[in-house]
């Protein structure tokens, strides 16, 4: 099993604090593993079983549990002494008023550690802000990135048929048990039709599947690219459906909120500013991108853009579309005092190419660092300006 030390080495610090601990990522990204793992390492350090608490919302014989009174009376007669119990709720979301449940634990109990699972965002974090008021800490978890992936399967690194498999096929670690191109399809269909049922049928009530699936399909063929309602409207318009514009941001909220997509906004560099308008969407995992793809072969330079945007919100930035006096720059990544900026190209492959890429960074006159990264392996770095191989940036920076 892969250890997925990325995201446990943030945890760590927190495995004894009052603060909820709050697990959130697209379904079968992994985060059941990481609590796992954790409950692993803390039987590691001595602790006994009896004071780990796990529960599984979609497993049945914990059906009951989710009836939020019923869970807390489970949990509370479980807790049988003085010591600190690390409790565990997978899937949380399937609970009605699992936030009463967290907050009644956290408030009357001081020897308790939780830990939360969840595949809605909005969900967790809006009802949870309401009853705890600051009182936790949330750990966006993501499909293996490329370094997890080469890890995972034991192919070779540096062989551009496992990037391209990955990039194809994307990095929800399941998907890697199949080698059959058939297999892995069936099984990134069932991953998506179990968000669509549970997590937007179940959870947000639009029914239209229809829609949904026609609204998806235009932010695959458009992804990396400024979104236009206008746009998506007359692309509905042209399959024989009429949308409002509030409808269709319901959806694309809905598809935000289940994780499937990310709105990513444009930074106006000189202005200092976050712009609400002209903003972009990524998939959040590429192999859901693929069934959804409406053409045979993926577009390789924007799908490039997409994996780099995963790679460094997994790094824990946060990420903007740069916009310059006269154009943009595809990304800039912040983290504390951190900044960087980045052109994704496929290859540089002439002189006007290199010329739009590094010349993307002209009208920024800052010193953080700059990087163009491509597919070539030769170092085309000039003026400041850092040039890397995209294989080599994943997995050795």
């Amino acid at each position: 099993m892969l250890k997925r030390e990325i995201y446990l080495s943030k945890m760590r610090g927190f495995y004894d604090s009052d603060l909820v601990k709050i697990l959130v990522g697209i379904r079968r990204c992994g985060k059941s593993v990481i609590l796992n793992q954790i409950m692993e390492e803390l039987k590691e350090k001595g602790i006994r079983d009896s004071h780990i608490i796990y529960i599984n919302f979609e497993f049945v014989e914990y059906e009951e549990l989710q009836d939020y009174k019923k869970l807390n009376s489970y949990i509370k007669e479980k807790i049988t002494d003085d010591k600190l119990y690390y409790i565990f709720l997978d899937e949380v979301q399937n609970v009605d008023k699992f936030e009463k449940v967290v907050n009644s634990l956290r408030a009357s109990l001081k020897n308790v550690s939780i830990f939360i699972t969840g595949s809605n965002s909005k969900l967790l974090s809006e009802e949870l802000s309401t009853v705890l008021s600051g009182r936790y800490v949330s750990f966006n978890i993501n499909p293996l990135n490329y370094r997890e992936y080469v890890e995972l399967t034991k192919k070779k690194e540096e062989d551009e048929s496992t990037f391209w498999d990955f990039v194809q096929w994307g990095g929800l670690p399941n998907r890697v048990q199949f080698t059959e191109e058939n297999n892995i399809k069936d099984y990134l269909h069932s991953v998506f039709d179990s968000i669509i049922l549970r997590d937007v049928i179940g959870r947000l009530g639009l029914k239209d599947i229809v829609l949904f699936n026609l609204i998806l399909q235009y932010i695959v063929d458009t992804t990396g690219r400024e979104f236009s309602a206008k746009n998506i409207i007359n692309f509905l318009k042209s399959e024989g459906r009429e949308v409002s514009t509030i409808t269709l941001y319901n959806y694309l909220e809905a598809l935000c909120k289940a994780l499937i997509i990310r709105k990513v906004y444009r930074y106006d560099i000189h202005g200092k500013a976050v712009l609400k308008t002209l903003n972009k969407y990524y998939m959040t995992d590429l192999g859901i991108a693929q069934i959804k793809n409406n053409n045979f072969e993926i577009n390789k330079s924007f799908a490039l853009e997409n994996v780099i945007y995963n790679e460094l919100i997994t790094r824990g930035y946060e990420v903007y579309i740069g916009k310059t006096k006269k154009g943009e720059v595809d990304f800039i990544a912040t983290k504390t005092n951190e900044k960087l900026y980045f052109q994704v190209a496929y290859y540089l492959a002439d002189e006007k190419v290199i010329e739009r890429e590094f010349g993307a960074f002209k009208d920024i006159d800052d010193n953080y660092p700059k990087y163009v990264l491509s597919m070539d392996k030769c170092d085309f770095s000039q003026d400041g300006i850092i040039h890397k191989n995209i294989i080599d940036w994943l997995i050795k920076d």
